[in-house]
């Protein structure tokens, strides 16, 4: 599947920290540059400044992204309302989750048709099937959380469908007719197990729904090389080809529209391209070190936001940019670390150990599980290794010092003290960053209090 990367200037950006909810930091000490300033004499003053068109990017960067994607999808052979099964750890994504199997989808649905989702029994493992809509955000999930029946059949509907279902068929309604759908089943020790259970996901139309238009018009942009003003050029079209559900966004729509409009004149094409390169680009990437508006406690950054953002769309587009489909934090936390504890950027060329103590060990903060990976710092793609080992997790054949601590490793050769299955290789010569998960947060992951150790240097 087509790789997921975060903007490659954002590793190497400073932390910034954002002063609102929704708007961009400007770099330090630049000011604002007021309505027309930048246009020639001769052309009309515009409605817009340099911040309105720096947030209008970034705003409507989220859409492009998921726009982007499933006509990806679609040329690699997705068809509507048939689900593709992926093997166990093949995924080739930024951030993949290497403790479940993935498979995906994109279903329709409409008036007369709903989507009938089939879950197997599935015990002693974590389960979700997460549906997401045109801009990212998640509408639902079907696990054990949210519906407690487990195994059965699922009706996706549309909201206000007309649509006779079986008496033993739950029903949920979603407000949108074109929907994402991924579903994770965790791996445990038992991959085939597993994939036994992944085969069993099962997708079926109740009636005849319509297929989809192909989608409007977007630049064709590669994920490290995003796209300039080109991105205005059909940006009408892409607003109403799905709405944002958020509430709030009419006033930087109506910025997206303003632009649009105005870059049909060669002079404020040229203008807004300037500003997109040099001031959007220098605030997303000012945005990324503390992912948005989120919180940083011994150099692991958490999010303010994923899966569902509300009036943060600057969260949103660094999330799907950086690892779109994300889920909801009722599913699942997510921490950034790219700095030691010293905070200096993590290589492959030092040792660090990460220690945690006895009474707070990572299995309590997590009802399924938790793991690590390291990935590299501008693709954010898995690392490879002599070992193939990707990741630790509660799988792995972890030791305990002898006061009940636990000690993790990063290093490209296994440390003498360290126990092998403590110790996550790291490349030589190479810096990366780790990004820490906890599936089923709870207690200080959960309320947001608790942040995993630093990292120390010991060589």
């Amino acid at each position: 599947m087509p790789r997921v990367r975060w903007l490659a200037v954002a590793v190497a950006a400073a932390l910034v920290p954002l002063t609102a909810c929704n708007r961009t930091p400007a770099p330090e000490g630049a000011a604002e540059t007021p309505p027309g300033t930048a246009t020639p004499a001769a052309t009309p003053a515009r409605s817009y400044t340099d911040q309105d068109i720096s947030d209008a990017y970034i705003y409507l960067l989220s859409r492009l992204l998921v726009l982007r994607q499933q006509q990806l999808d679609l040329k690699e052979g997705f068809k509507w309302n048939e689900i593709v099964h992926r093997k166990p750890g093949a995924v080739d994504w930024a951030n993949p989750n290497l403790d479940v199997a993935y498979s995906e989808a994109w279903i329709a649905i409409d008036e007369n048709s709903c989507t009938i989702v089939t879950v197997p029994k599935i015990t002693g493992r974590y389960y979700t099937v997460q549906f997401l809509n045109g801009w990212g955000e998640t509408l639902a999930n079907i696990n054990e959380r949210t519906q407690p029946k487990g195994a059965g059949d699922y009706a996706v509907c549309l909201k206000g469908a007309n649509v006779q279902l079986p008496a033993n068929v739950t029903r949920i309604d979603l407000p949108v007719k074109q929907v994402r759908v991924l579903a994770r089943i965790e791996l445990g020790k038992d991959w085939k197990g597993a994939e036994a259970l992944q085969h069993q996901v099962t997708f079926k139309p109740t009636g005849s729904p319509a297929t989809p238009a192909p989608g409007p018009k977007i630049p064709t942009f590669d994920l490290e090389h995003l796209p300039g003003v080109e991105a205005f050029e059909d940006a009408p079209a892409i607003l109403d080809s799905e709405s944002d559900l958020n509430p709030g966004m009419d006033a930087i729509a109506a910025k997206v529209r303003a632009i649009a409009e105005g870059v049909r004149d060669p002079a404020e094409r040229a203008r807004v391209e300037e500003v997109i390169r040099k001031k959007a680009m220098a605030d997303f990437a000012a945005a990324s070190p503390t992912i948005g508006h989120g919180t940083v406690k011994n150099h692991w950054a958490r999010p303010a936001v994923t899966g569902t953002y509300d009036k943060d769309w600057l969260g949103r587009s660094l999330a799907n940019l950086g690892g779109i489909w994300a889920n909801t934090t009722d599913e699942v936390v997510y921490y950034k670390g790219n700095l030691d504890g010293s905070g200096v950027q993590l290589s492959g060329d030092h040792v660090y150990t990460m220690t945690f103590p006895k009474d707070d060990l990572p299995p309590k903060y997590a009802n399924y599980f938790w793991s690590v990976i390291a990935v590299d710092t501008r693709a954010h793609r898995v690392l490879p290794n002599p070992k193939n080992r990707f990741l630790l997790n509660n799988q792995s054949d972890l030791k305990y010092n002898p006061d009940g601590s636990l000690t993790l490793y990063f290093a490209a050769d296994k440390p003498a003290d360290a126990p092998d299955g403590n110790w996550l290789p790291t490349p030589r010569g190479q810096d990366y960053r780790l990004t820490f998960r906890f599936y089923g947060p709870k207690g200080g992951v959960k309320d947001g209090t608790y942040f995993p150790p630093p990292l120390v240097k010991r060589s």
